[in-house]
């Protein structure tokens, strides 16, 4: 038997690593002696891309002149902007001179490339922000945490486990691949029914857009005007109705109001045709349906995200058609109508993106995958490459995570419908241009809305940015209340009061932007939910017995079967 070849101790590992950054010294040196020639040549302005260049030679020469005297000094990992980056937490990245030095030659190299894009000449503000998008998407993935090799913590697991780690990672990426989705929690940690949208209630109306759920009260009287929620089909509705620490609808119901939920069907080949005219459509039934159901002459509103863009068309048609009361109040939920500065899923409606979605869709629907796979781009370092890191790297075993699993629980979408909202919203931004769009040769115009109605945007929302959920103060008439919450598009909307997270900031004054409303908001500690619920108590306090129509089933309208229902299970 032959001797295996003795694996290399640290003195080889540093001599080699000495010879590398040699070469590469000699190729940098190179590099600066080349900018400077341009410069003094006159061939780049000091300040121009040139200019940067040299800065970027200038300051990777030092770090490897730092790294081969062995002397780099421990810093404190960060991201830009200031944050501290999470990815280089390990003791490793700042203690190690080799480790060390690929950190900050990495983040000069990030820093470099990021800013080259804010410097580059001839590109309008939208290019600019698409080449912004695409230039972070590339630095997080050059990210040395990403790959086996230039990654203290995975050479030690790997060490640790004799390549253990390696082969239960590779389980999680061929997992992945044959389910054509990236995995973040256990799939069998959370069972709808079970441990999550458990509150109770009854489906008591079904169409071949949506059902309709009805809960039931859990306090003796509830207000006489019911609230009905429109989630976004784009995701199941269930957000809402977490653990029943975290559910919206739990707390509403023991708050006293009467509430009803749309649960809209995942798209299959039955729905090529539908169109936002459909889901508008199916608003107004929604609503029509409770008022028969309850004898009420008007319902309060809750549209969360694209639903809650719907729910501005669909008060606009209601305007337009002289049946304004039938909206009591419109709460909306990081809902954009203007689109201008909608973020950065504007990266992702060109026409060759568009061709391609329409490619992806031959039976009339588009795979929820594509969508979910969209989103998780939008924050690639903390959904993407995260997991690469833990679950396929490391080899960790996946945390059970409601939200997550949410996430993952992906739904499909009518492919007429997605390509008229990327056209005519967020390429074209055509629902604040009054009359542009119509609804059964009815003009919309977001001017006519009278509607009273409480605005609430995620001040770190990547998805509905808060200067774009903003724009509906500006182009609705009625009274408008408008709260900016800590945290983003989820945690944002998702904080119980129990939680004591996050805070929220309001302003009595009438202003003109989100930074003036900033400028003289109040903070508060904790949820805006409390702030919500007073709202709404001051847009009608009278109440009734939770009895008869109030209770799931016991109307004109007969319970089709128990919440959470068929068509939020449905794949």
């Amino acid at each position: 038997m032959t001797d295996q070849p003795a694996p290399p101790n640290l003195a080889d590992l540093q001599h080699w690593t000495w010879v590398i950054g040699r070469a590469q010294q000699m190729m940098l040196e190179q590099g600066l002696a080349m900018t400077d020639a341009r410069a003094a040549q006159g061939s780049a302005p000091p300040d121009g891309p040139g200019g940067k260049a040299g800065d970027f030679w200038s300051e990777s020469l030092s770090l490897w002149q730092q790294f081969l005297a062995t002397s780099i000094a421990p810093q404190p990992a960060s991201a830009p902007g200031g944050r501290v980056d999470k990815r280089f937490a390990a003791a490793a990245w700042h203690q190690n001179p080799l480790f060390a030095w690929i950190r900050q030659s990495y983040e000069l190299l990030a820093d470099h490339l990021l800013r080259s894009v804010d410097t580059l000449a001839g590109v309008d503000d939208e290019q600019r922000a698409q080449l912004r998008f695409v230039m972070r998407g590339f630095v997080d993935a050059l990210s040395p945490t990403n790959f086996p090799l230039t990654n203290p913590e995975v050479i030690e697991r790997t060490l640790e486990t004799r390549g253990e780690n390696l082969l239960k990672g590779l389980q999680h990426m061929l997992a992945d691949i044959s389910r054509g989705q990236m995995t973040h929690t256990p799939a069998d940690a959370f069972e709808l029914g079970r441990n999550l949208a458990t509150t109770p209630g009854k489906v008591i109306h079904r169409t071949p857009l949506f059902e309709l759920i009805h809960y039931a009260p859990t306090t003796p009287e509830v207000l006489a005007t019911p609230v009905v929620i429109f989630p976004p089909w784009i995701n199941r509705f269930y957000i809402l109705d977490l653990t029943p620490e975290k559910s919206f609808i739990r707390w509403c119901l023991d708050q006293g109001i009467s509430v009803f939920m749309v649960s809209w069907k995942s798209a299959d080949a039955s729905m090529k045709d539908v169109v936002w005219a459909d889901y508008i459509a199916a608003q107004i039934e929604a609503v029509d349906v409770i008022r028969g159901l309850l004898d009420v002459p008007s319902v309060h509103t809750i549209g969360y995200c694209v639903a809650g863009t719907t729910l501005a068309a669909t008060l606009a048609l209601l305007a337009a058609r002289g049946q304004s009361d039938k909206v009591a109040s419109a709460t909306f939920f990081t809902a954009q109508v203007d689109f201008g500065r909608a973020g950065d899923l504007k990266s992702f409606v060109s026409d060759e993106q568009l061709q391609m979605l329409a490619a992806l869709s031959p039976e009339g629907y588009l795979d929820g995958r594509f969508m979910a796979a969209t989103f998780n781009l939008l924050r690639g370092r903390d959904l993407i490459w995260n997991y690469v890191t833990n679950n396929y790297l490391l080899g960790n075993d996946y945390v059970p995570f409601d939200l997550l699993y949410w996430n993952g629980d992906t739904t499909n979408l009518p492919v007429r419908w997605h390509q008229d909202y990327l056209c005519d919203l967020y390429r074209d931004n055509l629902l604040v241009s009054p009359g542009a769009l119509c609804v059964d040769d009815t003009p919309l115009d977001l001017g006519t809305v009278t509607t009273p109605s409480f605005v609430q945007a995620g001040r770190e929302d990547h998805i509905a940015p808060a200067e774009s959920v903003w724009e509906i103060t500006r182009h609705f008439r009625g009274p408008v209340e408008f709260v900016l919450a800590g945290s983003g598009h989820i945690a944002g909307v998702v904080n119980p009061p129990t939680a004591g997270k996050y805070q929220y900031w309001t302003n009595e004054a009438q202003v003109e932007s989100l930074d003036d409303f900033i400028a003289g908001a109040t903070e508060t500690k904790g949820s805006w939910w409390p702030r919500w619920l007073g709202w709404l108590h001051s847009q009608g306090d009278d109440k009734v017995a939770a009895q008869g129509g109030r209770l799931p089933g016991g109307g004109t309208l007969p319970a089709l079967e128990d919440a959470p229902g068929s068509y939020v299970r449905a794949r």
